[in-house]
């Protein structure tokens, strides 16, 4: 903000002296005398108005859109554009010695010529041999997102955004890059100590819909709903104490009638970043339109221990399964053990043996037998 203000300061000073000399000019030719009124303080004000407000926007724009892809670009692209560009230019100076002698126009003409297109040369060889720089210095890689969001709305434009969405600069690969948390996995709270055990890499970030639905399920009526509200506001600031893992609220509204969803998903392929959930529905949902899905229940069930046919486990046995004469008994993780004839040892430990192992959508289910 500062250095846009300073910028308007200066060309609108910049561009009020040069219309302030102008009008001067103007006025000798038409009286023979310098005379500031009147028009030199219409070239004046024209200058400070065109200074002021123009040149900013015609200067921060494309400034701005060179900035991002020059930070968009990997290291060893950078280095060897550059390498090329001063090859280029090298060479152009040494053929362009001898053309400075030309008289007229050509002796300058020429030589600015030669510059330009050996230098332009230059840095597209030295783009095209990006691999070679890469191998010489095998530690250059692009460089990660910053996790710079600005602020969006949700609207009727079709994609579920209402009002002005500036650009989400995101990392190409979601996985290292942004992650959008889904109100899901915030009630279930192990995302906080998932992210303490720094597995966890990029940015959590948490539309501003998705902290009104937190905050309707807290203020609900029903009392088993409004304690899972108020646990996902517990671990929302226990993440904002993290500061391994970043955390950031993207103001981004919802229009009455669309779902949250629908309108997550569609953010989400805008930012081109993943979902963080355990909605098994929206697990799907986002995985037939192409977005990434961190499932906390898939990974929860991908760390079991893993148990082969045969194998002995002592259980306790805490209630009846749904055949005739089954018992059924948890491990310590949670994983389900369905023990045939189990029934007769109902609130006891007894050692089983593991005869099948079933995976399915909700987990994994281990049937076994009592040993005798």
């Amino acid at each position: 903000m500062v250095a846009l203000w300073m910028l308007r300061v200066l060309s609108a000073a910049g561009l009020g002296v040069i219309g302030w000399q102008l009008g001067l000019y103007i006025s000798e030719s038409f009286s023979d005398k310098k005379e500031f009124l009147p028009w030199g303080l219409v070239s004046t004000l024209t200058g400070v108005i065109i200074g002021g407000i123009i040149v900013p926007l015609l200067v921060l724009k494309p400034w701005r859109m060179c900035a991002e892809y020059i930070d968009s670009l990997p290291g060893s692209a950078l280095i060897s554009a550059t390498a090329g560009l001063l090859v280029g230019l090298v060479v152009a100076s040494l053929i362009s010695i001898p053309l400075y002698t030309l008289s007229g126009w050509p002796g300058w003409g020429v030589p600015i010529i030669v510059n330009v297109a050996l230098g332009i040369s230059g840095l597209w060889l030295g783009v095209q041999r990006e691999r070679d720089m890469r191998a010489i210095f095998p530690g250059l890689e692009a460089p990660a997102s910053h996790g710079n969001h600005s602020v969006g709305s949700v609207g009727s434009n079709g994609t579920g955004w209402t009002g002005k969405a500036d650009k989400v600069k995101t990392q190409k690969s979601s996985r290292n890059g942004n992650i959008l948390v889904d109100t899901s996995a915030i009630i279930d709270g192990r995302i906080a100590d998932l992210s303490i055990t720094g597995f966890l890499e990029g940015s959590l970030v948490v539309p501003r819909f998705v902290l009104d639905e937190l905050r309707h399920i807290a203020d609900s009526s029903d009392p088993l709903r409004r304690n899972r509200g108020r646990r996902g506001l517990e671990v929302l600031g226990k993440l904002r104490k993290d500061e391994d893992v970043p955390l950031q609220v993207l103001d981004v509204g919802v229009e009455n009638g669309n779902e949250v969803d629908a309108v997550l998903v569609q953010l989400a392929r805008e930012m081109k970043s993943s979902i963080l959930t355990t909605d098994y529905n929206l697990n799907r949902v986002a995985e037939l339109q192409g977005v990434q899905v961190l499932n906390v229940n898939e990974l929860a069930n991908a760390l079991k221990s893993i148990v082969l046919p045969g194998e002995e486990l002592r259980v306790n046995i805490v209630q009846e399964g749904k055949e005739v004469g089954q018992g059924v008994a948890y491990l310590d993780d949670g994983t389900m053990v369905v023990v045939e004839g189990g029934r007769r040892y109902l609130n006891s430990f007894h050692d089983v043996a593991v005869t099948r192992v079933l995976q399915t959508a909700a987990g994994r289910i281990i049937f076994a037998q009592p040993k005798d």
